[in-house]
């Protein structure tokens, strides 16, 4: 299967009118031929926190969600993305609640990293633990089991409670490859055709390491797992949060890769009036990526920028989006800060609103994404330029949810009559038609307030150049009978 050079939506199962069912009308009716990349669904799997990213199983649909008919309907029309956690299970999981019972005894029990898998005598070494890119404070959560009264340590990577509600599976565990077996033939036969392997960069815990992407070991996991989706004609896209060389590394094994790097790069040039890091960025990537602005987490700081920020014009750029009402996502460790202590994960915003509700500016950011060599996705919220859910960070008290906004139909409906959606629509749809987009792609010099791209291919040509003074952006292109035409976006 060849991932579609088109582009594809990034949604919950219900945020674009509540189920699967009205997503499916939504993509085939309001949104006909807008998404011909595809729909990456995020997790619609019953889960039991971290909105669907702790799942239970990948056999079942949540019910308030629908069904894997429905998924599989979908498929028949879209190319389907779902994620897989690599990394971890739920803990309310019928596989850790059999170990919860009975322990060692439990069929399932070696799934899981019981601490003498790491440690001989079971014992945590607090020198190993301080080398760790730790997502939580402890990176391991202790159960009393229930037939024995005995206390269990388990590896849990993720998580905002103690013990964990995620629990991280041993990737080594013939059991383990069994049952992600079973998983991706269940995706295969309800139609799924890409499976993003979330969190990949935990799977390998190696004591003396950071336990994050640990090389060689994580290329056996991969290989082992891309010749499984291979046999069933799935394609892979690994998601790794980590310094961009690593993502380089990942290119160079022939994976799909996220550029985590545009979304802050675009922001920057727009946020600045400069366009000299964007032309520079966009001359030396790789181009097989998928490309995004926002997504349910943030756009990415650290570690996916390091060695390519200034930190302090960051921290500039930063205190804007708080201005603009942004909340951050902070690293913990401070072996992974920066020198000068710049510890900004992620910047948790609407894309619309980070850039003021500016149409223009906004416009501007999707026509350099769209120009951006690779795959791009669009954000369900970016789709409806929808704002800042402050009322939602409040209710929750996560911050994630500044840009988790689940619309009804009226809203729908309401925020699809706005112009800068429309002209959105406008702007995705010659994305997806126009030929010259796979074709070769050049960056043109200009001006620091100036970005001029281009893609050729024979007779077909566009170049997109905007105006960073006034956020003016213009495409030309030839088009079918071969006269030049300007598109003003």
């Amino acid at each position: 299967m060849a991932v579609k050079n088109q582009v594809q939506l990034i949604t919950y199962p219900d945020s674009l009118g509540g189920d699967l069912k009205t997503l499916h009308s939504i993509l085939s009716t309001q949104l006909v031929d807008v998404f011909k990349g595809g729909v990456h669904i995020l997790p619609p799997f019953p889960s039991s926190g971290d909105r669907g990213f702790a799942p239970l199983t990948y056999l079942e649909i949540d019910p308030s969600f629908g069904t894997w008919e429905d998924m599989k309907a979908i498929g028949e029309d879209f190319d389907v993305l779902v994620d897989i956690m690599v990394n971890h299970i739920s803990q309310k999981s019928q596989y850790f609640q059999d170990f919860l019972n009975k322990g060692r005894e439990s069929e399932h029990a070696d799934l899981f990293i019981t601490l003498d898998k790491i440690w001989e005598d079971g014992k945590p070494v607090q020198e190993h633990i301080e080398k760790m890119f730790l997502r939580r404070p402890k990176p391991y959560s202790t159960f009393t089991i229930q037939e024995t009264g005995a206390e269990e340590a388990v590896w849990t990577t993720f998580g905002k409670t103690d013990p964990s509600e995620q629990i991280d599976l041993d990737v080594n565990s013939p059991k383990v490859k069994q049952l992600f077996t079973d998983f991706f033939m269940h995706f295969k036969q309800h139609g799924v055709k890409i499976v993003r392997l979330d969190a990949v960069g935990y799977v390998i815990k190696k004591m003396g390491t950071s336990c994050f992407f640990v090389e060689p070991e994580i290329y056996a996991f991969l290989d082992w797992i891309k010749e499984l989706a291979d046999s069933m004609d799935i394609e892979l896209l690994p998601e790794v949060h980590s310094h961009y060389e690593i993502q380089y590394k990942l290119a160079e094994h022939g994976f799909w890769i996220y550029d985590f790097i545009l979304p802050y790069r675009i922001l920057e040039t727009l946020l600045t009036k400069s366009g000299e890091s964007l032309k520079h960025y966009l001359k030396n990537r790789p181009h097989k990526q998928f490309t995004m602005l926002d997504c349910h987490d943030g756009i990415p700081l650290k570690p996916d920028l390091d060695d390519l920020i200034d930190t302090k014009e960051a921290r500039q750029i930063v205190d804007t989006c708080l201005e603009r009402g942004a909340n951050l996502s902070l690293i913990l460790s401070d072996e992974h800060k920066a020198e000068d202590g710049f510890d900004v994960h992620q910047i948790r915003c609407s894309y619309y609103s980070v850039l003021n509700s500016d149409d223009d500016a906004y416009l501007a950011a999707r026509a350099l994404q769209f120009f951006t060599p690779g795959v791009p996705q669009v954000y369900y919220v970016g789709l409806l330029a929808g704002e800042n859910d402050l009322e939602g960070v409040a209710k929750t008290g996560e911050g994630r949810e500044i840009n988790r906004h689940n619309f009804t139909l009226e809203e729908i409906e309401r925020s699809m009559d706005q112009a800068v959606v429309q002209r959105l629509l406008k702007l995705i749809k010659f994305r997806n038609e126009y030929e010259a987009f796979n074709g070769e792609f050049r960056v043109l010099n200009t001006a620091a307030d100036e970005v001029r791209l281009t893609w050729e291919k024979g007779t077909s040509q566009c170049t997109l150049f905007v105006d960073l003074k006034n956020n003016r952006s213009v495409i030309d292109f030839i088009d079918e009978n071969g006269a030049i035409q300007q598109y003003i976006i």
